[in-house]
């Protein structure tokens, strides 16, 4: 592997998220790689990523890109495409808007392990072009520029040789966007650096960015209903407007370095994950520490909480296929999921958890993400460089 000429394409370097963690994954996996992307803030991001040779485009010049780098969105695919690639033997791109769109040199073998399909422009539109965090100015450029953007993401995937999927979720999208095969491979979870705790505390937990679908609001009413605590890690431009909703219970304590929040999820009672993900690190996370999961029932949850049986809200869910996760044997309940993004149904999927919280084995919940391990991530990644260079599906 040393051998090798590797550019890593990332789409733009802000702040560590479930995407950088993948990265700083495939920067261990190819210490001598270059990375391309299209704003790098110096000191976002982890010191595995910021000691590679990194390289941004135009972007990186914009009035005030790194605040308002999202309004640029119509301009990334020519960004991203204005980025030259001198000789590589591989691109891998790490990809939930324009990454995989990146012109790989001739002859190289362009590898995009994909987070999403460009959400910004389909299924997510609405949620971040209507969801409050926009401007009028902003929601009509979003709606002007949505067909061509959806056309240019299409066309671009044609410079993939192969993806890899963070989900079946996300697999099924690639599919159903571009037409294409899409293998599947979880993001890692770093689950030897979180401990199961003996003892809970009396409250409820949320490590999460404040955008609107991330359906934190739910989370804030419900436990305004019950009068149960909550926590919350995280920060962003909803802020002003969910600090209106909450209650007396309910705690802000902004963006936290990495032992902090992994203090809190060993002292909660239980995480709350209402929003819709691709995948979705933080259940995760919280499960690595012996946590149950009070999850909405759709997107990547789907594939790393199994539900107690007969817990929660039935109502709206999906068919029984694809439930629970096909990665990991047997069958210990991590969680509970409630089918509708609603206060009542959140509430109800807390009063089943609270009725049956002894039903729950923290060690059997924390063993079940071991599958997920840091460690299996880089070597299937290897498996599937390997095969994309040599032509070989992995």
């Amino acid at each position: 592997m040393k051998s090798l000429r590797v550019a890593i394409v990332h789409d733009w370097l802000t702040g560590m998220r479930g995407g950088e963690r993948c990265l700083e994954a495939f920067c261990e996996l190819f210490p001598d790689a270059d990375l391309y992307t299209l704003l790098h803030i110096k000191g976002t991001v982890s010191p595995m990523i910021e000691r590679h040779r990194i390289t941004t485009s135009f972007v990186q010049s914009f009035p005030l890109a790194a605040r308002y780098y999202r309004y640029y969105l119509p301009v990334f695919p020519a960004a991203i495409e204005h980025v030259r690639l001198p000789s590589y033997d591989l691109v891998l791109s790490s990809s939930h808007c324009v990454a995989k769109g990146i012109r790989p040199p001739a002859r190289a073998k362009h590898l995009c392990y994909i987070h999403a399909p460009m959400r910004y422009v389909w299924d997510q539109f609405d949620n971040y072009a209507h969801g409050g965090r926009s401007g009028v100015v902003a929601r009509l450029g979003m709606e002007l520029f949505r067909k061509r953007l959806q056309a240019w993401d299409v066309a671009s995937a044609a410079r993939v040789d192969q993806f890899v999927a963070n989900s079946r979720n996300i697999a099924g999208k690639v599919q159903r966007y571009y037409n294409r095969p899409a293998a599947v491979l979880h993001p890692p979870v770093d689950w030897q650096t979180f401990q199961a705790a003996e003892q809970s505390e009396d409250f409820y937990f949320m490590v999460t960015a404040f955008a609107p679908y991330k359906r934190v609001d739910l989370a804030i009413q419900a436990c305004n209903v019950m009068k149960r605590r909550l926590k919350i890690i995280g920060k962003g431009q909803e802020e002003a407007r969910l600090r209106k909703l909450a209650g007396p219970t309910v705690e802000f304590l902004g963006w936290q370095p990495d032992d902090v929040v992994r203090d809190h999820y060993a002292r909660c009672r239980a995480l709350l994950f209402p929003g819709e993900e691709d995948f979705g690190i933080v259940p995760l996370e919280a499960m690595a520490c012996g946590k149950p999961v009070l999850a909405f029932g759709r997107g990547g949850a789907l594939e790393t909480v199994v539900p107690l049986t007969g817990a929660g809200s039935a109502e709206g869910a999906p068919a029984r296929e694809g439930t629970g996760s096909v990665t990991v044997g047997g069958n210990v309940a991590t969680g509970v999921f409630f089918f509708t993004q609603s206060v009542e149904s959140v509430v109800e999927a807390m009063e089943s958890f609270e009725r049956r919280r002894t039903e729950f084995d923290p060690h059997a919940i924390r063993n079940h993400v071991a599958a997920f391990d840091r460690r299996l991530f880089k070597e299937r990644m290897k498996a599937f460089a390997m095969g994309a260079l040599t032509g070989t599906a992995s």
